[in-house]
C-alpha cells in the first residue's frame, strides 16, 4: 500500500512538473513589452495605460508597465529596469521629451525598439511615434474661444510640464490664434496639476481682474482653475484638453465650455498592436495620428 500511495505522489509530481515547465516556456514564447508612463496620478494616463494593457491581454504579450509619477529621473531609471529585463519593445511616455532621450538611446543601442507614446522623445529617432494632434487640438479649442469672448478679449493659458512635447505643441497651437486674435494677459505653468491649477488661477485672477476666457494644456489644471473662478464669482470660458470623465461632465453641466477629446485609451491600445507588429517583424508608420474632436 506504502509503495502505491509513492507511486502515485511521484506520478502527481512529474504531472505538475511538466506542467510547470509547459507555463514557463510559454511565457518565454509571448512577445515582451515595457510601458513607462509619466505619471498614473491622471485620469487621462490611467485611461490611456488600461488601453494598453486589455490590448496586450488580447494579444497575449507580456506587458510591464512602471510608472514615473512625473519624475525624470525616476523614468530614466524605470526604462534602464525595461532595458536589463530585456524587453523586446519599450513604449515610452516622456515626462520630459528631453530629458528621457539618453534612457531611451541606451534601449535603442540594446536593440529594443522604441515607441514614443502621446509626446515625442527630442533628439533620438525611434520606431513610431504615436500621438493626438495636439497643434490642432490647441487651434479648435482657441477658435471656440475666440467665438465666445470675442476679439482681443483678455485671456489666460494654463501651461503643462515645460519640456513635454504636448506642452510644447499646444501652447504652439494656443499661440496660432491667440496671439492674432485674443491678449494674452497671463501664461503661467501648472504642471498639469489640478492643485496647481487652482493655485495659479488665484494669482491670475489677482492680477487680471478683467479675464474673459482660460485655455488650459489639460482638464485637470481645468479643473483647478474651475473652482478659483466658481469662488471668485466671475464669469469666465475654461476650455481645457484631454476629455476626462470629470471634464465632459463639467462641460454638460456647462461649468466649462469645452474640451479637446483625445481618446487615450485608443492611443494606449494601438501603442500595444503597434508594438506586437514591430516585435514579429512587421513594418510600421513611422508616425501615427489618433484623431481629436472638441466636446461642447
Amino acid at each position: 500500500m506504502k509503495k502505491f500511495i509513492l507511486l502515485i505522489s511521484s506520478l502527481l509530481l512529474f504531472i505538475i512538473s511538466c506542467g510547470a515547465g509547459n507555463s514557463s516556456s510559454e511565457d518565454s514564447n509571448k512577445v515582451s513589452v515595457g510601458l513607462s508612463i509619466s505619471t498614473l496620478n491622471n485620469p487621462f494616463f490611467v485611461s490611456l495605460s488600461d488601453g494598453a494593457k486589455k490590448k496586450a491581454k488580447e494579444l497575449n504579450i507580456n506587458l510591464s508597465v512602471v510608472n514615473a509619477s512625473d519624475d525624470t529621473a525616476k523614468q530614466t531609471s524605470d526604462i534602464e529596469d525595461l532595458i536589463s529585463k530585456k524587453v523586446q519593445v519599450i513604449i515610452v511616455n516622456p515626462v520630459d521629451s528631453d530629458a528621457v532621450a539618453p534612457a531611451v538611446q541606451d534601449a535603442i543601442d540594446a536593440g529594443i525598439k522604441v515607441i514614443a507614446l502621446d509626446r515625442v522623445v527630442n533628439g533620438v529617432e525611434v520606431d513610431s511615434e504615436i500621438s493626438s494632434d495636439n497643434v490642432l487640438g490647441a487651434e479648435l479649442a482657441t477658435k471656440y474661444l475666440l467665438e465666445l469672448v470675442g476679439s482681443s478679449a483678455d485671456v489666460a493659458e494654463l501651461i503643462g510640464i515645460p519640456g513635454a512635447s504636448a506642452t510644447i505643441d499646444r501652447g504652439k497651437g494656443f499661440h496660432n490664434i491667440a496671439d492674432v486674435n485674443l491678449k494674452v494677459v497671463a501664461s503661467q505653468t501648472a504642471n498639469f496639476n489640478r492643485a496647481e491649477g487652482l493655485s495659479v488661477m488665484e494669482n491670475i485672477l489677482q492680477a487680471n481682474p478683467n479675464i474673459k476666457g482660460v485655455f488650459a494644456h489639460n482638464d485637470e489644471m481645468a479643473l483647478g482653475a474651475l473652482e478659483a473662478i466658481v469662488a471668485s464669482g466671475k464669469d469666465i470660458a475654461i476650455i481645457g484638453f484631454d476629455a476626462t470623465e470629470d471634464a465632459v461632465l463639467a462641460v454638460k453641466d456647462g461649468l466649462m465650455k469645452a474640451t479637446v477629446a483625445q481618446q487615450p485609451d485608443l492611443m494606449g491600445s494601438i501603442a500595444v498592436e503597434t508594438a506586437f507588429k514591430i516585435a514579429n517583424g512587421e513594418e510600421v508608420e513611422k508616425k501615427i495620428p489618433v484623431e481629436v474632436t472638441l466636446v461642447k
